[in-house]
């Protein structure tokens, strides 16, 4: 009996160990993912408004998801749940996140935006610490600290400049905070699957941001060529389809399924990992230059993200 007790023990922990790595793998996955986004919104968003860009990220992502549900791809099943704490995650990503995000950068320079926005990973720890009572250890703050580190001074290699704006800084300070209340709000909610999750954030989006489309559409007298876009510009389609369902769909689902198993701090050591997959996307897809800086600093980035999650034997 003790060692059928044994043996048993071991299976668990190994399933546990291989669903942690599992997660591990996911979180890198959406990050990838995430970085390889600035190519395609750089494809678009010069010509074309932020909310219709949102719109239609929105709405086709939630088209997809729909369909996918019907389809049993996924199971999303609400009936009977309280829909609160989704409407609250909802809020804080896409919602608020955007927009505050936009409005931050349009009245604030880019390396300003860039290096703010680089310390979410120490928000997500100290919101985790107050709200989880997920108190990091030392060992974590180092690393944590090493990967943004890595993420502020490329964000500061374009020169940095200060706007002095300060409602603008308010607006990335409050995008930041989006960001990581919401990867704490994922993590506590333990009613709903990561397709729930990511189906309430995708639909809360393409209704809130269409609606803005709609107004601005409507006062320009341009609501045919927003509704008709996807349809004659091939690049804003191609954009739109990679954001929706590459973005939107499968790396948020990613996000929310790593966040349920590793915690909103570890999930959160990954993001410096986006900054590095947008570098090397722009040097391969836009042919923008590569410093032994950037290499210092994205090395800097993964050691950090390895050593937040590194578990001690």
């Amino acid at each position: 009996m003790f060692t059928m007790n044994q043996t048993a023990g071991r299976k668990s922990m190994m399933t546990g160990k291989n669903r942690y790595a599992g997660a591990i793998f996911i979180a890198l996955f959406s990050e990838i993912l995430f970085g390889l986004s600035f190519i395609f919104i750089k494809m678009c968003v010069s010509s074309i408004s932020i909310f219709t860009l949102l719109s239609w990220r929105g709405l086709t992502a939630f088209a997809a998801m729909t369909v996918c549900a019907l389809l049993g791809i996924i199971k999303i099943d609400l009936k009977g749940k309280n829909l609160r704490p989704l409407l609250l995650l909802s809020f804080f990503q896409p919602i608020s996140y955007f927009v505050m995000e936009t409005l931050g950068i349009r009245l604030t320079t880019a390396s300003e935006s860039g290096t703010i926005l680089a310390c979410v990973p120490i928000v997500t720890m100290i919101f985790s610490t107050i709200f989880l009572k997920d108190k990091p250890t030392k060992r974590q703050v180092f690393f944590m600290m090493m990967s943004v580190t890595g993420a502020v001074i490329i964000g500061l290699l374009g020169g940095f400049q200060a706007s002095s704006n300060v409602l603008g800084y308010l607006f990335i300070v409050g995008a930041m905070c989006s960001e990581s209340a919401y990867a704490i709000t994922s993590q506590k909610l333990k009613g709903f699957n990561s397709a729930e999750k990511t189906y309430a954030m995708v639909a809360s989006g393409a209704v809130v941001f269409t609606g803005c489309a709609l107004v601005e559409h409507t006062i320009k007298g341009t609501l045919a060529y927003y509704l008709t876009l996807p349809f004659t510009d091939t690049n804003f389609l191609i954009c739109i389809l990679y954001l929706s369902l590459g973005c939107s769909v499968v790396a948020f689902f990613c996000a929310n399924y790593s966040i349920s198993i590793i915690g909103a701090t570890r999930r959160a050591a990954f993001a410096g990992l986006a900054t590095v997959t947008a570098i090397i996307g722009g040097v391969f897809y836009l042919g923008e230059s590569f410093s032994i800086v950037q290499v210092m600093a994205a090395v800097l980035i993964l050691v950090g993200a390895y050593g937040v999650n590194m578990k001690r034997k």
